[in-house]
């Protein structure tokens, strides 16, 4: 599994209908969004993509369409934005978040009606259950109810610290919440999310401040980095460390 989401909507129904009827969006309805919702960026087209190729977009770019009765946007800055002017810009529709990262294993999503939280998750195997707000839906009931747990990934490992796994839990949501999944099976009713058009752009904060901060987080993290190590099966198939002892080579 290796999907990553920065996904936001706004919906005046159900999203899911609205992205199965989808066509190509005016780009110039798409850019005035875009420039409404990061006011004071820098916002310069960049060209086309897709809802199945950019879920998860580098720093500084957005996707987006604008549909009708809903607007969609695959954005690491909007899901960290402040909600309230989120739900500002929702103006009383359905907002959707979801985000999701396989390179730990992370994942949350959130639903607002008219304003007010309904349902919120975030759960990753290093910290647990971090949130767990409102009535869970229809989708994610087996996997509470420990129908999808994860087994054991070498022999003597300690049980998943989760009754499922993120990224598959993160799944369903996105065909729940969104109609369309990213790895697994397809059903016959599900989005294409390749067949979504969605319009590119760079939005850039002219100060940059931004950038400065990411390299600043950046060079934190490799100080705190172990060295790297490196693992081999043995003979006896256990799973040890090549170090500087010859028998591990």
């Amino acid at each position: 599994m290796g999907a990553k989401t920065a996904l936001l909507a706004f919906a005046e129904g159900d999203l899911r209908t609205v992205l199965r009827g989808a066509v190509r969006s005016d780009p110039a309805e798409v850019i005035d969004l875009v420039r409404r919702l990061h006011p004071t960026y820098e916002v310069t087209p960049i060209g086309d993509g897709s809802l199945g190729e950019d879920t998860y977009p580098p720093d500084d770019t957005t996707y987006a369409t604008v549909l009708g009765g809903a607007q969609l946007f695959c954005d690491q800055r909007l899901v960290a934005y402040d909600t309230a002017q989120l739900l500002r810009a929702a103006a009383g529709r359905r907002l959707i978040m979801h985000q999701m990262h396989s390179a730990v294993d992370a994942l949350s999503f959130a639903v607002w009606e008219n304003g007010d939280l309904v349902r919120s998750v975030g759960v990753s195997p290093d910290g647990g259950v971090v949130e767990n707000i409102g009535e869970p839906f229809e989708f994610e009931l087996p996997y509470w109810a420990g129908e999808h747990p994860v087994g054991p990934m070498f022999p003597g490992d300690d049980p998943y610290p989760l009754p499922f796994h993120p990224l598959e839990l993160g799944d369903a949501a996105l065909r729940g919440l969104f109609g369309f999944i990213l790895e697994g099976r397809r059903r016959p009713d599900d989005v294409d999310p390749f067949g979504v058009h969605l319009h590119g752009f760079r939005v850039a904060d002219p100060t940059g401040r931004e950038a400065a901060e990411r390299e600043a987080r950046m060079r934190q993290v490799l100080q705190r980095m172990r060295p790297p190590q490196r693992f081999r099966f043995m003979p006896d198939g256990q799973l040890r460390e090549i170090g500087d002892d010859p028998e591990t080579r």
